[in-house]
């Protein structure tokens, strides 16, 4: 008797748990069709799911009436609109390639209650018409990655950077926080660098550039160059950046007056004119770039000439006090006029092949109370020194920076430039 107690027992058991089975398949099947809601889609601080959205990118000949107009807006209205956001955002000023969107209403109506106008990557100005006409502008969530870069210099700087992968504009910004102390004309192979640097990022994925350089060292001639970013110049608002001892890395003089190119010829006393094919003084340095490359001003000053010779073609002049005088010939072009101040790594022109020149170059002269010299031997001022009550601050701030560079390796530097 006891036996059959047993078995209806466990014949019991088999069946509760088989049902508590069949329930949890089912509520797992339940759970499993429940389909789930996505998040709402959220940008330029709009749900666009509630919206129509078009997006479109400005083109030439676009008028911000003519897109409004497009997308059923009256005249009259746009008319009230532009003059209501002039303040913050001028619709005459629209630039062809510039990304915008439109937000409509999901009705038959298709209203459009904003307008967001993408003035950079980052930045972007937006006309809501929702309730009342208003304009302002905003930023796209951006998040900043530190990162760490080395490497070894087998052609060019800009090579060099792009072997490892690194972006044009971070060449760029080591070119301009060490045009003061390297002429990169004179780059060599096997010179090497290590980088600290931070990217900016658009809602943590989209790349949108280069936000500073912490620190730096570049070796040149086997001397290593430090650079830390230490406050930013009172008048530009530019970063400044100085050495591991505080001197300052910026001069008075630019080492030369436009980036990434080549000397074709220096200054000398005999030189074989190319084009008159006789001996004379080339009082000057012949940078050649291509046609329409940025020359600048190497220092501050103001332009005393501006204007055409059949010699020297398009030339700009400019004295810097009453000691130096610099000159910029064959300029395809004139970016100043006489009178102009015009500051450090000012454009005043660009590259051209006017006047005497057999291709495009600048011909860059240099006077010292008006004597014409080589600038190259010249022993130039520096910039104003970091101020000694800020040194002790300096060096403390810079310790962790120049520890973290250290523990950086160098890129080896390959057997056939040793």
């Amino acid at each position: 008797m006891r036996n059959i107690y047993i078995v209806v027992a466990l014949i019991f058991s088999v069946v509760l748990y088989s049902c508590q089975d069949d329930k949890k398949s089912e509520n797992k099947n339940k759970i499993s069709n429940v389909k789930k809601t996505p998040p709402p889609v959220k940008e330029y601080g709009y749900v666009l799911d509630n919206y129509q959205v078009v997006r479109d990118t400005i083109k030439s000949g676009d008028s911000f009436g003519a897109i409004m107009d497009a997308n059923g807006v009256s005249r009259g209205d746009v008319f009230r609109i532009s003059e209501k956001v002039m303040d913050t955002f001028n619709p005459a000023k629209i630039i062809a390639g510039k990304p915008y969107t439109i937000l409509k209403t999901k009705d038959t109506s298709a209203t459009v209650k904003a307008f967001i106008y993408e003035n950079d990557r980052i930045n972007y100005t937006v006309i809501d018409l929702n309730d009342t006409i208003n304009a302002y502008t905003a930023k796209k969530p951006v998040t900043i990655k530190r990162k760490f870069a080395s490497g070894v210099i087998t052609s060019s700087l800009s090579g060099a950077m792009d072997n490892e992968g690194l972006s044009i504009a971070l060449t760029d910004k080591i070119a301009d926080i060490y045009r003061w102390k390297i002429d990169f004309f004179k780059i060599q192979k096997g010179d090497q660098f290590k980088l600290i640097y931070n990217e900016k990022y658009i809602n943590d994925t989209v790349y949108a550039g280069i936000e500073n350089i912490e620190a730096a060292v570049l070796t040149h001639y086997k001397n290593p160059y430090f650079a830390f970013e230490y406050g930013n110049d009172s008048i530009s608002g530019y970063a400044k950046y100085y050495d591991e001892e505080a001197n300052s890395l910026q001069s008075f003089f630019l080492k030369a007056p436009l980036k990434f190119s080549r000397i074709s010829s220096r200054y000398t006393k005999r030189r074989f004119h190319p084009v008159q094919k006789r001996w004379k003084a080339h009082k000057g340095t012949d940078y050649a770039a291509p046609t329409g490359t940025p020359i600048w001003s190497t220092a501050d000053g103001v332009v005393i000439k501006s204007s055409y010779t059949s010699g020297n073609g398009n030339y700009v002049k400019v004295r810097h006090n009453d000691k130096y005088t610099t000159q910029y010939l064959h300029m395809s072009k004139r970016n100043v006029k006489v009178g102009q101040r015009v500051k450090q790594g000012d454009v005043i022109g660009f590259v051209g092949s006017t006047g005497l020149a057999t291709g495009p170059h600048v011909c860059y002269r240099f006077w010292v109370y008006g004597e014409q010299v080589d600038p190259y031997k010249q022993d130039l001022p520096s910039s104003e020194p970091l101020k000694e009550i800020l040194k002790p601050d300096y060096f403390v701030f810079i310790e962790k920076l120049k520890s973290e560079l250290d523990s950086i390796p160098f890129k080896k530097i390959p057997n056939k430039i040793l």
